[in-house]
């Protein structure tokens, strides 16, 4: 055996991917980046002002002041501020000088429901854990483990095609044969193919991934609209008059009809809604370009993978309307890129073909280890 047959061997031996073993399957992320971003803002957010609105309450005691009459005691001005706080109805006159009440009550419950929305902007993503995500796991798990084996497969073909060669008596016939197959796809592997082309077909995906979108949009825009009811009629109103004249106290002589309060944590409250509204806002155009990616290709991973005998959806034009599955597989796939051992090689293989002179004779990963292991070197002269 000469030098150059050894070293071409050695060089087919380390262009195959090692076995990835059982790793891959915990490694997998089934979430995209930008949808981990959001998760982690649209929940995390109102749970970390919530935090900080109890702390806040905790360590500051009562969150009202309300200033009672010089001859109140201090239990009475205790027990003053315990039934306004209870109470949060403010006592005041209109235009025509009729009495009219307003309730501030939605007040003690505001940091209640943040809680709310955070349960609310958790529940599209539960919704994709529980719906999407066991489909979508089986099926990135069977074609990233396809693709890394079309290349090996092709990285053997080359091998034993080596072997066939060296053993032809007629190398004019076996490359009559080579040529034959490749006019005739016979070193392509359909399973994939097939597969990826039915995923075309298939919407249960996409459909999810758009509901959780059009989910997230919901609530974010009724949280929005929420906050903006508070600061409309609520949040501007950080002084009250508050009315203890109820039950017994009602015909005691000495207690004055109105008592002025202030809410000692109101610009906290305001200062909380502001942060919460502007955030979701400016998150609302991000949940819109992750559904809009949808309605195109990536066709800068396919490719790439068109180094595959079976993956050419698109040369062959085979690609039809972005929206369904594949698309979304695709996206997840790049996601993934890392877990794909084969995307850096083929990756490469794709760059130096570009940098060929004949380039036009190389389509498959195929053709271009046929020509580095030295195949081409003994073609016959036409």
């Amino acid at each position: 055996m000469s030098l150059s047959h050894t070293a071409a061997e050695y060089m087919l031996s380390d262009a195959l991917l090692p076995d990835p073993g059982g790793s891959r399957a915990k490694g997998l992320r089934l979430e995209l980046p930008s949808d981990r971003l959001l998760k982690f803002v649209t929940v995390g957010l109102p749970l970390c002002l919530v935090s900080l609105a109890f702390a806040r309450e905790f360590s500051a005691g009562l969150q009202i002041s309300c200033f009672s009459p010089t001859n109140f005691t201090g239990k009475q001005s205790a027990y003053v501020d315990t039934a306004c706080w209870d109470s949060l109805l403010h006592h005041g006159f209109d235009a025509e000088g009729h009495a009219v009440t307003k309730s501030l009550w939605v007040l003690k419950v505001f940091p209640y429901s943040l809680l709310v929305v955070a349960v609310l902007m958790y529940m599209p993503y539960l919704l994709w854990r529980y719906a999407a995500v066991p489909a979508l796991h089986s099926d990135l798990l069977f074609i990233i483990d396809e693709l890394d084996k079309s290349y090996n497969r092709s990285v053997r073909l080359v091998q034993h095609m080596r072997k066939v060669q060296q053993a032809s008596a007629e190398p004019e016939r076996f490359w009559e044969e080579y040529e034959r197959a490749r006019r005739e796809r016979y070193f392509e592997f359909p399973l994939l193919e097939r597969y990826l082309t039915c995923k075309q077909h298939a919407h249960s995906l996409v459909f999810i991934y758009i509901l959780r979108s059009l989910l997230l949009l919901l609530f974010m825009a009724a949280t929005c609209l929420y906050l903006v009811f508070l600061h409309l009629n609520i949040f501007f109103q950080d002084e009250f008059s508050c009315s203890i004249k109820t039950g017994l106290l009602q015909v005691e002589p000495h207690i004055p009809p109105l008592i002025p309060c202030k809410l000692v944590f109101f610009s906290i409250f305001q200062l909380i809604s502001l942060s919460v509204g502007g955030v979701y806002v400016l998150l609302i155009p991000v949940v819109i370009y992750n559904a809009l990616q949808l309605c195109q290709w990536d066709k800068g991973l396919l490719s790439v993978y068109e180094m595959l005998p079976a993956f050419d959806l698109l040369s062959r034009k085979m690609l039809t309307c972005p929206v369904n599955d594949l698309n979304v597989i695709l996206l997840f796939l790049r996601a993934n890129i890392s877990e794909l051992t084969s995307f850096g090689r083929l990756n490469a293989m794709s760059a130096l073909r570009e940098a060929t002179a004949n380039k036009q004779d190389i389509d498959t990963v195929v053709d271009f280890m046929t020509l580095l292991a030295g195949l081409e070197t003994t073609k016959p002269k036409h």
